[in-house]
């Protein structure tokens, strides 16, 4: 019997093809994320996705630097977060990021969870994030140069072979 989850979920993604998408964060699991069931705690997936998305927002020029000489800033609008298989104590992660699509102000990507030393994917996070003028805390344009960049991958990862499994209620 199949039920309505089952029916609804996307094509399974391959390993060696999440393995080709930049890598923008890696991990061990220690103790302390571990919940009363002996795996990780929800909360510790939003955390690691957030040191992802660091990972990518460095890859398009959206460093520190960046932030602070252009008083700017991100604020995620959507997350989508599918929880795939146990991640527990010690075990080793590994978090690759497509960009999906953008608009002058915002970027539509997806973090891919891999527990590593396995052919599992073990969770991945569907996001819609806002560029930020943080003078007036609104949406503002991407910079030129962040544009351009995030324009190259964009068109990189347009390129592949694979779709990704949307989530569905995120609509950029």
């Amino acid at each position: 019997m199949n039920t309505p989850r089952e029916q609804n979920r996307p094509a399974r993604v391959s390993i060696h093809d999440v393995q080709q998408l930049p890598l923008t964060h890696q991990a061990t699991i220690p103790e302390d994320y571990l919940d009363s069931m002996g795996h990780m705690n929800v909360m510790w997936y939003t955390h690691l996705f957030a040191h992802a998305m660091g990972g990518i927002f460095k890859r398009i020029g959206m460093n520190r630097d960046y932030f602070v000489n252009n008083q700017a800033g991100s604020f995620a609008l959507k997350q989508y977060v599918d929880y795939l298989i146990e991640v527990r104590f010690g075990e080793q992660i590994s978090i690759h990021t497509r960009l999906l699509g953008r608009s002058s102000k915002r970027v539509h990507l997806m973090h891919f969870m891999i527990k590593d030393g396995s052919d599992s994917l073990a969770s991945t996070s569907e996001v819609l994030l806002t560029h930020i003028d943080m003078r007036i805390r609104r949406s503002s344009p991407f910079s030129a140069e962040v544009a351009e960049n995030i324009d190259r991958l964009l068109a990189e990862h347009n390129a592949l072979h694979w779709s990704a499994p949307l989530s569905g209620p995120i609509q950029p």
